[in-house]
């Protein structure tokens, strides 16, 4: 073992195995007792019941994440560390899954996938835009963006916490950080062909949601043709692959952002595709709108905002997907494809089938799922954390 032992949280009996197969995120009622009075952010040693060393991680008296593991080796969580699993991120998106770093938008580091438990990177083009999920990550912000700009020569880093998980970590929502320059007007990225601005400063989430990149350009392949709806459609990348891919015969894409919709418009522009259609307004309004009118639809794409954040939204969130599905198909033509993305982390795979399942039943109408995808491969899921396997998107045929 290297340089002082860290303070010591044992664990109750018959609570390790996950966290001896590399589960990263260690809940307070697993453990029996702290030793050595860590403060926020500290690192500790993790032991077992019977005392065997499992990992070190950072510890955080304020989360339900009482402790993050980061190594399974007893060696100190120092720069070094961090450096290795920065550069071996960034590796993985070059050399493995090539990526273009330049030009484009990818998923940098993704948090637990990537051995970084709290600390999410986007990448568009000479930009990077951080968010940090972990208090402990946040107070070793200078040292990891430091290492993230000597790895990458990106020209500014926008680092800020990130909203939904702040106050449960004890960070200040505000607490944000720029280094170098992030430009005021937004960054042209290209994607599947077609061009993109983001507003690296102002976006949602980071700027662009880049694991919807490939199921943006598989969806088109089933609308050729077709009618095109695009509901929460943000910049517009569903409907834009439609007609530049699929060869769709019309898009309408709809959301509540003002902005969004704006954007979307541009984006349209950019890609001389000017005849993609854009709609600001809630979606269920539209939905019913729509439906009074007698308006039909050969695709539709439901893509909509985390409805789960926490285990307590769970329930809720199940009905919110049965009510926005149910109203879709009620303006889907009759074999008819929808495809329903759920990127709530908390409703997994299968439960999100069963809520198909009721939909077909509500709806009376057969659903033949046809493709189950998920994230893009710069998402990547640690086997032992499944819980980042946190994107679905189905492509069903509706009869």
């Amino acid at each position: 073992m290297t340089g002082h032992s860290p303070p010591r949280v044992t664990l109750l009996p018959r609570r390790a195995r996950p966290f001896f197969a590399g589960h990263p995120w260690l809940f307070r009622p697993s453990i029996a007792r702290v030793d050595g009075s860590p403060g926020a952010g500290d690192e500790v040693s993790v032991v077992s019941a019977e005392g065997a060393f499992i990992a070190r991680g950072l510890f955080n008296p304020a989360s339900n994440i009482t402790v993050r593991l980061y190594r399974w080796e007893d060696e100190p969580l120092d720069a070094a560390f961090w450096r290795m699993k920065v550069e071996a991120a960034i590796a993985l998106r070059d050399q493995v899954l090539r990526l273009p770093p330049m030009g484009s938008a990818r998923r940098l580091i993704f948090s637990e996938g990537d051995g970084l438990s709290g600390l999410t990177v986007d990448q568009y083009d000479r930009w990077l835009v951080v968010n940090f999920s972990s208090r402990a990550l946040l107070d070793r912000r200078d040292l990891l963006l430091g290492l993230l700009r000597e790895a990458t020569g990106c020209e500014g880093i926008l680092a800020r916490p990130d909203r939904s998980t702040a106050d449960r970590e004890g960070m200040s929502r505000g607490d944000t950080c720029l280094v170098g320059s992030i430009p005021i007007e937004p960054v042209t990225v290209v994607e599947n062909g077609l061009t993109y601005e983001v507003d690296v400063g102002g976006g949602q989430k980071t700027g662009l949601y880049c694991d919807q990149r490939d199921n943006r350009k598989a969806v088109a392949a089933f609308c050729s043709g077709r009618r095109v709806l695009d509901l929460f459609c943000y910049a517009g990348g569903f409907s834009l692959n439609a007609l530049r891919h699929g060869e769709a015969a019309s898009t309408l894409g709809v959301d509540s952002s003002a902005g969004a919709i704006r954007q979307a418009g541009r984006n349209a522009t950019l890609n001389g595709l000017d005849r993609a259609e854009f709609r600001c307004g809630d979606v269920h309004d539209v939905l019913a709108d729509l439906a009074g009118r007698g308006e039909r639809f050969g695709v539709i794409v439901c893509d909509p905002p985390k409805y789960a954040g926490q285990a307590k939204d769970r329930d809720a969130a199940l009905r919110g997907y049965q009510r926005l599905n149910v109203a879709a198909l009620r303006v889907l033509e009759p074999g008819g494809i929808l495809v329903t993305c759920s990127c709530s982390g908390l409703v997994d795979r299968a439960t999100f089938g069963a809520m198909l399942g009721l939909v077909a039943e509500e709806a009376r109408r057969p659903i033949q799922v046809l493709e189950q995808r998920g994230q893009a491969a710069d998402h990547p899921v640690l086997a032992a954390c499944p819980e980042g396997d946190y994107l679905k998107c189905l492509v069903c045929r509706v009869g």
